[in-house]
């Protein structure tokens, strides 16, 4: 496809995904990433974050970034600065249901409000599992990047502390293969179920919000607050959550190790994480 570079005078908002986009194996980031999104911010451009996790999940690097906004939760909330814009809560009905769903199916996971995320018994054992399976090629560097992604995991908080009246999202992990299309079907038309980032040495896991909750929509009530228009958004990401952004931006990046079908729903292909994906992405449009 062919990416019209824009007028350097042409004001953009570019909605950048966390979690295989700016960070790879939960901890690291190319050095090139933080400085790409300052000089963009500089040359008079906006930059939100936009993640399927909760404000209070979001990796201290990422933190230290400093962004104009952020979309969490998957589009549940979104900031403008310190100001809450957007705020979609699921229904107690919807999150008792779920959590139904998953005790039948013997799931374990995770539940998300704005500021923390809780876990059912079983969870950090998998998780260990999962990284222990997926080392980076460096020893050095995988090591120092499993502590820190077990450091994060472990600040996760137990079950029976969370207020259900504030749930807004759940990721779920399961050993049978299945679980993803049953979730799907027998949750019904009242939830958005959709394939998980976590990389798993089997079985399979999800996400799931509430119907019409999702990146998609909440950049459009972003936009629609700012004044400015879709064509003049830019998505970059590399999972399945980030479909509906994708649907809704003017021009869609996909990173270089995404799905190949996900990429195939991109304008444009950057490089991998770590290989400089979202600086190159944002240099090839013209932004810095």
């Amino acid at each position: 496809m062919v990416v019209v570079t824009p007028a350097p005078s042409r004001r953009r908002i570019v909605f950048i995904d966390i979690d295989g986009t700016i960070l790879e194996h939960g901890a690291q980031m190319s050095p090139s990433t933080p400085l790409a999104i300052a000089a963009a911010r500089a040359n008079g451009h906006l930059v939100y974050l936009c993640t399927g996790r909760s404000a209070g999940d979001i990796n201290p690097k990422v933190r230290a970034i400093e962004v104009d906004g952020a979309i969490t939760n998957g589009g549940a909330f979104a900031v403008r600065g310190t100001e809450q814009i957007v705020a979609h809560l699921m229904p107690r009905p919807l999150v008792d249901r779920m959590i139904a769903y998953f005790e039948e199916n013997g799931a374990h996971y995770f539940l998300q409000t704005d500021g923390s995320v809780y876990v059912s018994p079983g969870v950090l054992a998998h998780a260990k599992r999962f990284l222990r399976a997926h080392p980076p090629v460096d020893e050095r560097d995988g090591k120092e990047a499993e502590a820190q992604d077990m450091s994060l995991l472990n600040h996760y908080r137990p079950l029976e502390e969370v207020d259900l009246d504030t749930v807004v999202k759940a990721t779920f992990l399961s050993t049978a293969s299945d679980t993803l299309t049953r979730a799907a079907g027998e949750l019904g038309d009242e939830f958005h179920v959709i394939p998980g980032s976590i990389p798993l040495p089997g079985g399979s896991n999800g996400e799931i919000c509430q119907r019409g909750v999702n990146k998609g929509a909440a950049i459009i009530e972003v936009l629609e607050i700012l004044g400015m228009d879709a064509a003049d958004a830019v998505g970059i990401g590399d999972s399945w959550n980030d479909v509906e952004m994708f649907e809704v931006v003017g021009t869609a990046v996909a990173m270089g190790g995404a799905d190949p079908e996900l990429q195939a729903k991109a304008d444009m292909v950057t490089t991998g994480v770590l290989d400089d994906g979202v600086s190159t992405a944002l240099t090839r449009l013209g932004l810095i």
